[in-house]
């Protein structure tokens, strides 16, 4: 007698594709401000800044997924290598011509030595925005899911 195997369990309480697809909402923005087509203040701006945010906290909150700190957590750090990606890539069309340098005591290094440590710096920059924006919007989704189930009942 042979049985189904088990469903896969996924701790995240959703799919690969879900994480990424999620942490993709937030790329049209990072493009469209590295291109300098987004000005800031302007309402496509806050469009494209909260909607994917509140789309993620919606979609933790609508699948029920068990720890939603966590996958918002890995969905914000998904979403943080997507933009040091993004910018990376758009490199040149965020800084046209030599880029930024260093200044002070760091000036004279080579133009190599300078490329690598902002460019590092941003990558590290952006990471770190990735997964700061997960946490906010992980608690928000926490304590959003601890409203909708009540407070915890005492036992008189």
């Amino acid at each position: 007698m042979t049985t189904a195997p088990a469903p896969a369990r996924r701790p995240l309480g959703l799919s690969v594709p879900a994480v990424l697809g999620l942490a993709l909402l937030g790329v049209p923005r990072v493009i469209l401000h590295d291109l300098g087509v987004l000005q800031p203040g302007s309402l496509a701006n806050a469009l494209l800044v909260f909607v994917p945010v509140l789309l993620w906290i919606g979609s933790a909150l609508l699948v029920r997924v068990p720890r939603p700190l966590l996958t918002l957590l890995v969905i914000g750090a998904a979403y943080g290598v997507l933009l040091a990606l993004c910018h990376q890539l758009l490199w040149g069309a965020s800084f046209p011509g030599p880029g930024p340098r260093l200044g002070g005591n760091l000036a004279d290094l080579p133009p190599l030595a300078h490329a690598i440590v902002i460019r590092g710096a941003a990558v590290l920059s952006s990471l770190v925005t990735g997964v700061m924006v997960g946490v906010v919007c992980g608690l928000v989704a926490e304590l959003a899911a601890l409203l909708l189930r009540g407070a915890p009942r005492t036992g008189r």
